[in-house]
């Protein structure tokens, strides 16, 4: 326990100090300008993923080495996602090479396996891969999720004596804390690509790491993330059925629409952190039950969420029609 505690406040202390260097001495890089499609009215910077990273890092030092390859990974990710942040990368190189790197990342990790089961499981890391950067659109959601998600994985880490696990996900969680303390509306700092991307990668690479060890049931990641996976699945989806440009900015996910509905930035943040607590909690309470008990929290918590989901839809065309939805 004093080991877990004195890496929670090392890796806060490193993403805090981060955050403040980011501001104080690089304000002015890689700056969020405001358009049609954001939610912020003032330039913000985007490098505050450099933050959360540097205290992951510090987990290598207490016995997260065997993860090397999807830490290697996720710093690979990073490093491209920042020249994107800086100069922007065309949507298909992205997409390419956010595949190789679920590939390799479960290639090396569940082979061998039946190729469709690979290719199947290679498209859901990419798929969180990217949903993660999606969602990084709001004050506080994406960090706040990273607090929830991550904790979530370190305590089922923790009950599974999954000793590597535990480790980098209670620095992430701790490191994303400290972030979220300039992240939160009015936030001064965003995640950016380079934090979104890899945060999105170890999400999805984390859960299969865990479901190879037998620390919980494959479903367990989808259920702690089910904030963030429902939101970008359902809106892709229906942005693909009114033959919309699926890879375009937009202002439609559920979170933004919250937002637009005139709840603001906090109370959009604090909803979403009950969602997420219920979620994270609901995977922890399900994952060492009985099958037959998985799948009723599975359910109720899926039923949860597409009755949010009917709601805002309802509330937001009600709105939409009488012209009081924010453009």
């Amino acid at each position: 326990m004093v080991v877990a505690i004195t890496l929670a406040l090392l890796a806060f202390a490193a993403s805090w100090a981060v955050v403040l260097l980011l501001l104080r001495r690089f304000g002015h890089v890689a700056l969020d300008r405001p358009n049609d499609r954001s939610l912020h009215e003032q330039p913000v910077p985007r490098t505050g993923g450099l933050a959360i990273l540097a205290g992951a890092a510090l987990s290598l030092a207490f016995g997260a080495t065997q993860l090397w390859l999807p830490l290697a990974i996720a710093a690979a990710l990073a490093a491209i996602s920042f020249l994107d942040d800086l100069h922007g990368i065309r949507t298909g190189w992205r997409l390419t090479v956010h595949l190789g790197a679920a590939a390799l990342l479960a290639w090396y990790v569940l082979s061998p396996m039946h190729p469709v089961e690979l290719a199947v499981l290679v498209l859901a890391v990419a798929w969180l891969t990217n949903l993660y950067n999606f969602m990084d659109g709001a004050d506080g959601l994406a960090g706040g999720m990273a607090v929830v998600g991550f904790g979530a994985y370190a305590a089922a880490g923790w009950l599974a004596n999954e000793t590597a696990i535990t480790a980098l996900c209670l620095a992430m969680a701790a490191a994303a804390a400290a972030f979220l303390l300039y992240n939160f509306h009015p936030a001064r700092i965003f995640l950016g690509d380079v934090g979104a991307i890899p945060l999105g990668f170890l999400a999805g690479a984390i859960g299969l790491l865990g479901w190879r060890n037998d620390a919980w049931p494959l479903w367990f990641p989808l259920l702690v993330f089910a904030p963030f996976v429902g939101d970008a699945t359902l809106t892709l989806l229906k942005r693909a059925v009114r033959g919309e440009r699926v890879w375009r900015a937009h202002r439609d996910h559920y979170y933004q629409r919250m937002i637009r509905m005139g709840l603001g930035h906090r109370a959009t943040a604090l909803i979403a952190y009950a969602v997420m607590g219920v979620c994270a909690g609901a995977a922890l309470f399900g994952r060492a039950k009985p099958p037959a008990m998985q799948a009723l929290v599975f359910a109720a918590v899926a039923l949860l969420l597409a009755a949010m989901a009917v709601w805002i839809d309802v509330r937001w065309g009600r709105l939409y029609r009488g012209g009081r939805a924010t453009a």
